[in-house]
C-alpha cells in the first residue's frame, strides 16, 4: 500500500527525504538545484522550495559561492545519536578485514535502507585487479546488488511481495535480469546456497558474492559482500569464498546478538 496517497503531508515527506538522500550522495561539492530536481523527478521550483525548508531546519546548507547544495550540520548530529542504535560498523570492521584477507577480494559491509541497501564499509583486497561497482554510501535496490539479494532472499515471503508489488519498475530500470521472475529464481537459489550470487548484472565481467547478517530476532539487516574480476570467480572458487563468506557473517550475526543483551 502507498502511504504517501492516504497520509496527510506524506507526499511532501517523501519528496524531501528524496532530496536529502541525493545530497548526502553527492560528492563533497555538492549539486545544482537543477540537478536535485532533475534526479527527484521535481520541477525545479518545488525542489527549491522543498530545499529552503530544509536549509531552514539546518537539514541541508547552501555553498554561498557555487549555488551547490549539501549535508547541513543538524544531519550530523542526528546521525550521531542514530548511530549508536544502527551502526555496527566498529564491531564489524576487522570482520570485514578479515574477510578481505583471507580471500584476497575486496570486501563490504552494506545496511538495508528501506528498500535499498548502503554500503557501511570497504576494505581492498590484496589482488591488484579490483571491481569499483561498491564503495561506502553507494546504494542499490534490493536484489540488484549481491548485499541486496542476500537480504531480499531472506525477508518473509510476504515482505518479498510487498517488495516486487512496489517496484514493479525494477526490469526497465536495471535490465531484463532484475525482472520478477528471474530475480525470484535467484532468490531461492540464494536460500539453497546460503549466499547470494551475482554474475556480472551491474557491470559486466564484475563479480560479487553478499551473505545476510541478522538481528539478534533473526532478522536480516545487514550484508557482507565480496566483489572481484569474473576470472576469480570460477565455480570450485566460488564455492570457496561461499563457505568463507558464510562463516565471517555468522560471526557478524553472533557478535551483533551478543552486544544488544
Amino acid at each position: 500500500m502507498d502511504t504517501t496517497a492516504t497520509i496527510p503531508g506524506a507526499q511532501s515527506i517523501a519528496r524531501a527525504s528524496r532530496l536529502l538522500r541525493l545530497v548526502t550522495q553527492a560528492s563533497a561539492d555538492g549539486l545544482a538545484v537543477s540537478d536535485l530536481a532533475r534526479r527527484a523527478d521535481l520541477t525545479r521550483p518545488t525542489a527549491h522550495r522543498l530545499l529552503m525548508a530544509l536549509r531552514h531546519e539546518g537539514l541541508v546548507d547552501q555553498d554561498e559561492r557555487t549555488g551547490r547544495w549539501m549535508p547541513g550540520p543538524e544531519l550530523y548530529l542526528m546521525g550521531q545519536v542514530a548511530a549508536s542504535r544502527y551502526d555496527i560498523t566498529t564491531i564489524a570492521r576487522d570482520i570485514v578485514r578479515s574477510l578481505a584477507v583471507r580471500t584476497e577480494e575486496s570486501a563490504f559491509l552494506s545496511v538495508r535502507r528501506g528498500d535499498e541497501t548502503v554500503c557501511l564499509l570497504r576494505e581492498e583486497g590484496s589482488f591488484p585487479i579490483r571491481s569499483f561497482v561498491l564503495s561506502e554510501s553507494v546504494r542499490f535496490p534490493l536484489g540488484v546488488a549481491s548485499a541486496g539479494l542476500a537480504i531480499l532472499a531472506f525477508l518473509p515471503p510476504h515482505d518479498v511481495d510487498a517488495y516486487f508489488e512496489r517496484h514493479p519498475e525494477l526490469a526497465k530500470e536495471r535490465g531484463a535480469a532484475h525482472g520478477e521472475k528471474r530475480l525470484r529464481a535467484r532468490l531461492r537459489e540464494t536460500q539453497e546456497r546460503g549466499y547470494a550470487v551475482n554474475p556480472g548484472l551491474i557491470v559486466e565481467g564484475s563479480y560479487g558474492l553478499g551473505a545476510a547478517v541478522f538481528t539478534r530476532e533473526g532478522h536480516p539487516q545487514w550484508a557482507l559482500s565480496l566483489t572481484g574480476v569474473e576470472f576469480r570467480f570460477g565455480p570450485d572458487r566460488i564455492a570457496d569464498l561461499g563457505r568463507t563468506l558464510l562463516a565471517h557473517a555468522h560471526q557478524l550475526s553472533s557478535r551483533i546478538a551478543a552486544s544488544s543483551r
